[in-house]
């Protein structure tokens, strides 16, 4: 099997081209800029999916594409542009990567511009698997320095509990469904085995680093302060909104989503002690 791989040099992306290889797939990983490195035996693909020009040509000669539209003013109509681009280059097999309970909350712009998207994967006529992840164990590389030299954590992640997810069990996800038979016109919610709060989630990087490390809160105008520094106005906003829900109404995975997506993976969801501990070494390494 051929597979381009959207969005393959970021953090999911580029474990979804690894698995993918490690399954003797033969993988594409579009990129705006191809002297990006790649790992052996995976072609960058130069395009943007904004532009019609790359649309009409990156999806020749591949019979499966993953799609992963990053977080962007433009997501939806990336999203779209690559839906059309897969029917008219004849794609066979496309999985979506969209997020975990999306309509509960489809007025938040990184969560609403994934709604019209999975209709269009699911009237395609491709055959389609839809992934819906929680919240990144990865995300929290971000908060590196400020953890090992303020000891906080930052994420607000709030006091209702959410089923976070690791990255790696993603990227199988999407490599089982390309390369399994079972997993076509199937949506899967990819969580943790457990939800956590955000005193959780600081106490246990306080075990896993050795120090304590202080819960930075659910204060949503400091939040805003802070972040505005590094980050854009408009992901700011969006973000924001995404927090306050969390703080509500948490993110929480049922056992039957835990239950299919271990029967899945053939093994449990990783958990986010055994993250934050492996994450913990590596850091002390470097």
């Amino acid at each position: 099997m051929k597979v381009l791989v959207t969005g393959g040099t970021g953090t999911t992306g580029s474990q979804v081209v690894q698995e993918l290889v490690k399954r003797g797939v033969e993988v594409g990983v579009l990129t705006r800029d191809a002297s990006k490195p790649m790992p052996a035996g995976v072609t960058a693909v130069q395009g943007d999916l904004a532009e019609p020009a790359t649309v009409r040509r990156v999806f020749d000669g591949y019979e499966g594409v993953f799609l992963l539209n990053p977080v962007a003013k433009t997501e939806s109509y990336e999203g779209l542009m690559a839906v059309s681009g897969m029917r008219l280059a004849g794609v066979r097999r496309v999985v979506y990567l969209s997020v975990h309970e999306v309509e509960g909350a489809s007025y938040l712009p990184h969560f609403g511009s994934k709604v019209g998207v999975e209709h269009a994967v699911r009237t395609s006529g491709i055959a389609w698997t839809i992934l819906r992840p929680n919240n990144f164990f990865q995300n929290d590389y971000w908060y590196k320095d400020v953890l090992l030299q303020y000891g906080v954590y930052p994420q607000p992640l709030g006091p209702a509990g959410i089923s976070r997810v690791d990255v790696r069990d993603i990227a199988e996800a999407a490599a089982i469904a390309f390369t399994a038979p079972g997993h076509e016109g199937q949506i899967y919610d990819l969580v943790g085995p457990r939800p956590v709060t955000g005193e959780e989630t600081a106490r246990i990087w306080g075990e896993a680093l050795g120090k304590p490390i202080a819960y930075a809160g659910d204060d949503m105008d400091a939040w805003q302060q802070q972040s505005l520094q590094f980050l854009p106005d408009w992901m700011v906003f969006d973000f924001r909104l995404m927090y306050e829900h969390f703080q509500k109404n948490g993110l929480k995975g049922t056992p039957e989503a835990v239950a299919r997506l271990e029967k899945m993976l053939g093994h449990a969801p990783r958990g986010f002690e055994a993250f934050a501990a492996e994450t913990a070494a590596a850091w002390g390494k470097s």
